[in-house]
Order: C-alpha cells, then structure tokens, then sequence
C-alpha cells in the first residue's frame, strides 16, 4: 500500500504545519446508536506558524439521517473482546503474587520486576506492529499474534524458577505489543476523527472490563488451585474465543466487510477522505519526522508518566485489597473489579465531555488530577475505613483509566496523518515502558518501608500529576477548537459567509 493511499485510510487529523484548508464533512456524525448527528463545515486558516490556532468555526448544523451503526456493534465489541484477553496476562500476575512468593522465593521488588518486564518485551513490535497494521493488514497481524501469545500465555505455568518467569514474561510482552497500536490504526479506517475519541473511549472499556472479568476470575480460579492453574486455564482463552472470533468478524476497511451498508461505507469514506484532503502536504513525510517531532515526544512523556501510575495501582491493587479488608481470594477478586466498574463510566462520560468541548488536554487533566488525589486519601484511610478506602480507590482508578479517549483522540489531531500510525507505535511503545517502572519502584518502595503502599501511593499519584501537567502543553495541536469569531471568516471571504447565506436562504 502507497503512502497516498495510507494517507486517504489512515486519516488522522494533525495541526502542524501551516496551510490554508477548507475541510467539509458530508455526513453527520454517528454514535453507537447508529442515529447521525450534525453537518458540520469547518474553515481553517494557517498561513502563519506552526502550532498556531486557526480559526475553526462551526458553520452550520443540519439534521440528516442514519447512517447505520454496524462499526460500533460489530467491530468495535470484537476488538474489545480481543483486548480483554490480552489484558488479562498483565492482570492475573497480580493474583499469583503470593504464590510466586512462596513457591519461588521471591520478595516485592522481584514480584514488581516479573511483572514490569513483560513492558520491556512490549518494546520489541510496538512500531512495527502499528506499520504492518497500516500497510499490510491489521487483521492477519493481530490474528497471527494472538496464536503465539496464547501459546505463551500456557507456558507460563509450567515455569520453574524466577529466572524461567522472567523470560517468559518477557516474550509474552513481544507477542502483545503490536496489538494495541494495530487496533489503533483498525480503528482509524472506520471512524472520522469527529467521533473517533468515542470510538477510541468505547473500545479502551476492554481495560476495565479485563479487570472486572479477571479479578473475581482469577480468585475463584485460586480458591480451587493455585496459581500455575491460573495461567493456563486464562491462557486458553486465546484460542477458544479470541481467535475465532476475530478472523470470523473483523475486515481492514468497510469496503472489504459485507457486513457493512452501503450508506454506512460511503459515510465513513467520504468522512476518512475530508479528513485527509485538508492536509495532502502530511504525505510526505516519514520516520525520521516522527523521532524529531516535539510533539510526538511529549505525548510520549504523558504516556509514560500514565502508565507507571496505572499499572503501579493495576499490579499492586488486589494486594491492597487483601490489606484493606483481609477477604478470602474470591472476596478480593470481587472487591477488585469494583473501582474497574466506575472506570468505565468515567471512560465514557469524559470522552463524550471532551468530543463535545473539543478541550482534550484538560480532560486528561481532570482525570489525572482526580486519580492521583483519591490514590493517596484512599492509602491514608487504609484499614480504619475499609468502605470509604474501597470507595476512594475504585475513584483513583476510573481517573488513572478516564483519559484514555481525550488522549488519543489528542493525539490523533497533533501527529502528521502519514506517519502516524509509526507514532503511535512510538507512544505506546515508550510509553509502555511506565509499566515496568510502577510495578517495579512499586515493589521497591514496600520493601523499603517494611511493607506500607502510602510512598508507593505518592510517587504514582506524582505521575498522574505530572501527566496532566504536560498534556496542558499540547492544547494548540492537540485540541479541536469548535468556536471563534464569525467576522474573521465573513471578513475573509471564507466558508463563514457561504454558511450565513445559507442560513437565511
């Protein structure tokens, strides 16, 4: 597949460089309920410098019809599901800590290692991954990974000693990498970026429902064996409901799934080749854009900051449950999946929030800032208040989860449309080397501190902090303004006035 006709699928809206584009979006946009929303015509002005806000108006708003919603219930639910089992294999270690713990021999800082390293492995097919996706087929890609993650995912109960755990782990990561920034780039040939952060918000519930499936899973799965039976038995999952189910459902692009409507394919078309058209200049550039792009970099820095305050609390929070309310297996796996419950409500109602204002970087603000606060109350409160700790963290957790639509959707807006696939995978792939870092200072601070999760609570709420701070940097590129003065537009000749004729004609 050429560059140009990656550009046309792949069509992410960026504001880096100065032009002069009108853009019209022929169709309204659609949400899950297949009804269709408002005509939208946008007119941009970018003659001056790089990162300059143009003036973006909203000209007009017009009811059309349904354009059918068979993207939001067919492909969007089976990535979720493929997702969800993914996540499961950086969810159940968790669980099988303690018994890592007495089979093996190993202390905090090594339990917080055995999980970390399955992120370095997720270096290795990061950027790959995110270019097969975009110039082969996303598809086959995540098809043919999911078989070898599956066959890893069994593998890891039959390990023998720490040093076998670690290399499993490891390879396990190399085999989910690229799936994360491949769904990206599915998503991407289906949704116009007008709806895409609820696309994205949508299909990233896969994390907190992976953790309200897996956690009251795995401990009944322990309350009847151990934690050898608990990977294998999830590590079959791959194989009996992942796999068929995404090489019997899924397509590249609506023009290849007969499952698709006409009316639905020419939307999303007509929607993806706006979206492209007002920056054919994007086409030319590549790789070494990307790892010189500012931009780029700090959502990097963001991600990254994200991930050691998630993953710090995903890894380490049925041990915190098991502190807080001394429950039997079964009782924490349930308690677990709580905060994981709110999470995505908090997913949905915050990129619904942010698509509306178009202020993407203060909604990743809003929810770090939340996350990070109720993190450490909660940890505070601990045991003397086991209701309200439980009701703090599952708080903390829905905002350390909440910013995952704005974000990508910021992302999606601030990152060149022909390379952006590559960025992506950029992002995710340094990005997710916080999920090494928070587990494994995690580990280190309780051992530190003779076992208390109050300093490991502070440092990852000071990385949810620092996460929303930086994103306020990027408001220029990556926000979607929705509103300036109409005079500038009538003034200049430009679309406003055409939209004002129309209104009174």
């Amino acid at each position: 597949m050429g560059i140009a006709t990656s550009s046309q699928n792949f069509a992410l809206s960026c504001r880096l460089y100065p032009s002069k584009s009108c853009s019209f979006r022929p169709a309204a946009e659609s949400g899950p309920d297949g009804s269709a929303g408002e005509q939208s015509l946008y007119w941009g002005t970018r003659s001056d410098l790089p990162y300059r806000e143009g003036a973006f108006p909203m000209a007009q708003n017009v009811k059309t019809t349904a354009v059918g919603n068979a993207r939001w219930k067919r492909l969007i639910p089976v990535a979720i599901v493929v997702y969800i089992i993914s996540f499961m294999d950086r969810t159940n270690i968790g669980f099988a800590l303690n018994g890592l713990h007495q089979d093996l021999g190993i202390d905090a800082a090594q339990q917080g290692l055995a999980a970390g390293i399955f992120f370095i492995g997720y270096l290795v097919l990061q950027i790959p991954g995110g270019y097969l996706a975009e110039h082969w087929s996303a598809k086959k890609f995540v098809g043919i990974m999911v078989l070898i993650w599956g066959v890893l995912a069994v593998l890891s109960g039959f390990i023998q000693d720490f040093t076998q755990l670690l290399v499993v782990r490891f390879f396990l990561g190399v085999a989910e990498a690229g799936i994360w920034p491949a769904i990206l780039v599915l998503i991407s040939h289906w949704f116009p970026t007008a709806e895409r952060a609820r696309a994205y918000a949508f299909w990233m519930m896969n994390i907190a429902i992976a953790s309200i499936i897996t956690a009251p899973l795995s401990g009944w799965i322990l309350s009847f064996s151990d934690w050898r039976w608990l990977f294998i038995i999830e590590g079959i999952f791959p194989f009996v409901i992942a796999a068929p189910l995404w090489w019997a459902l899924i397509a590249d692009h609506p023009r290849e799934a007969a499952w698709c409507s006409v009316q639905e394919r020419e939307y999303i078309e007509r929607g993806l080749a706006a979206d492209a058209k007002a920056h054919p200049q994007q086409e030319k550039l590549g790789l070494r854009h990307v790892m010189s792009n500012t931009v780029v970099w700090r959502l990097t820095l963001v991600y990254f900051l994200i991930q050691i305050g998630f993953y710090g609390i995903n890894i380490w929070l049925p041990h915190v449950i098991k502190t807080i309310t001394s429950g039997s297996s079964v009782e924490v796996g349930l308690i677990t999946a709580i905060p994981y419950v709110l999470a995505m409500v908090g997913l949905w109602y915050n990129a619904k929030a942010a698509d509306r204002s178009g202020r993407y970087s203060t909604h990743v603000l809003l929810s770090m800032a939340v996350g990070a606060v109720a993190l450490v109350v909660s940890v505070a409160t601990g045991d003397n208040a086991p209701f309200l700790a439980v009701t703090l963290i599952s708080i903390a957790v829905a905002g350390a989860l909440a910013y995952d639509g704005p974000f990508w959707a910021s992302a999606s807006r601030a990152m060149p449309v022909a390379v952006a696939g590559t960025a992506m995978g950029l992002i995710n792939a340094v990005g997710n080397l916080g999920g090494f870092v928070g587990p494994y200072v995690g580990g280190f601070l309780q051992d530190a501190t003779h076992g208390s999760f109050l300093a490991t609570s502070i440092f990852l709420a000071g990385c949810l902090l620092a996460a929303g701070l930086v994103m306020l940097t990027l408001r220029r590129s990556g926000d979607r303004p929705l509103s300036v003065n109409r005079s500038q537009g009538a003034r200049s000749g430009g679309p406003e006035a055409q939209t004002t004729r129309q209104k009174t004609s």
